[in-house]
């Protein structure tokens, strides 16, 4: 193995600890609390997920190995981001109307996506349409949370504003959970923000800073997380389950 090759080798195990961190994470992802939250929920949710399934928002689809009903994983992004995500994503859209005919998809995942859409009941009348009836949507945005992509950061919702929401545009609610709850979401927030404020633009050493001055506040994170009730009004984000009614 070359140095070269190594190298690559560690920088892709570290950009896998982006989305599907393990216990090493802990060191070298600010905001391991969050993903590592998000990872659990979607693969105990896994099995309601199956068939065509549309990933809205779906960057480099960082879950597409997690639901193993699925027979068609289809990723659709905005359409201002089609050179960053141009490798990955499947079809794009114009911000208003959906590419795609009535109930043409059994599953829809929508994951930190909905605090970026300025049109909000737009959006999820397009979502029901695209749904077959009966169909399983998760929905993820966080309630607590530091302003990111800018200038696309539109909204915070609480459990009660993301349940609303989606009722209201003709979803049942399954199942809903708060994510990084109590003193444990202070710590991931507290986290986030160093993250943003570390100055070195080269890789390994904005690494080295998260390991250095980030890991120990998410340490505490996980170590205050057992203390935490389930209906805190303290936490980082909704995780929503819901069929089309």
């Amino acid at each position: 193995m070359t140095a070269r090759t190594k190298r690559r080798g560690i920088r892709g195990w570290i950009d896998k600890q982006a989305f599907d961190p393990d216990i090493l994470g802990v060191f070298i992802n600010p905001i391991y609390l969050v993903r590592r939250g998000l990872q659990k929920q979607l693969s105990l949710w896994s099995p309601s997920i199956g068939g065509r399934l549309l990933d809205i928002g779906c960057g480099n689809k960082p879950y597409q190995g997690i639901f193993p009903n699925v027979t068609e994983h289809i990723g659709m992004e905005h359409e201002a981001l089609k050179e960053r995500f141009g490798g990955a994503a499947d079809v794009f859209y114009d911000g208003k109307t959906f590419p795609f005919p009535d109930a043409h998809f059994d599953s829809i995942l929508a994951t930190e996506v909905l605090e970026h859409v300025f049109n909000p009941d737009e959006f999820l009348a397009e979502t029901n349409r695209v749904l077959k009836p009966g169909g399983s949507i998760i929905v993820t945005c966080p309630f607590m949370w530091m302003e990111h992509q800018q200038p696309h950061d539109f909204a915070r919702y609480s459990s009660f504003g993301v349940r609303h929401l989606l009722t209201s545009h003709g979803f049942e609610i399954i199942e809903a959970r708060k994510s990084v709850r109590g003193v444990t979401a202070l710590f991931q927030v507290l986290g986030s923000y160093l993250r943003s404020v570390i100055p070195f633009r080269n890789y390994y050493l904005r690494v080295l800073a998260y390991v250095i001055f980030i890991a120990p506040f998410t340490l505490l994170g996980i170590l205050f997380s057992p203390f935490a009730s389930t209906d805190t009004p303290l936490y980082v984000d909704n995780l929503i389950l819901a069929r089309k009614q």
